[in-house]
């Protein structure tokens, strides 16, 4: 397994509800975002998956769990890890993390399933060979 890779998230006016928390479903937007970021740092960009292998990514299952909520003006740290790499889908580990005053508390968590799809047909396939040993 890759070491976690970790990326910061500013909580804004946009990212809240009425209540001035960060509304749950903005946790699915941190988590795509840290995951890109992830990609890149890797030398994998998803805008050019289509072009170079021919498929791309998408998103088959997630499951989240939530701890405490963030809110307005919260820098938070939210990382990614392959927790599971098969051939044609991949199980993510992320975490959405807020540290305060040296204090480190994890306020959600979530395992992400992501699958390899042709780009042009959406049928599953299989991830390219150099895609998974950047992974590991």
């Amino acid at each position: 397994m890759k070491a976690v890779y970790q990326f910061p998230i500013r909580i804004y006016w946009e990212d809240t509800d009425a209540g001035g928390i960060v509304f749950y479903a903005n946790y699915l937007k941190f988590f795509e975002r840290a995951r890109t970021e992830w990609l890149r740092s890797l030398g994998i960009e998803q805008h050019s998956l289509k072009d170079e292998c021919g498929g791309m990514f998408v998103v088959s299952e997630t499951q989240i769990k939530y701890y405490s909520p963030a809110r307005l003006d919260d820098l938070l740290e939210v990382t990614a890890q392959t927790s599971e790499a098969g051939r044609a889908s991949l199980v993510l580990t992320q975490q959405a993390w807020l540290t305060t005053d040296g204090e480190r508390k994890l306020l959600a968590e979530c395992t992400i399933r992501i699958g390899w799809v042709d780009s042009q047909t959406l049928k599953p396939g299989r991830i390219p060979v150099k895609i998974l040993e950047a992974l590991q």
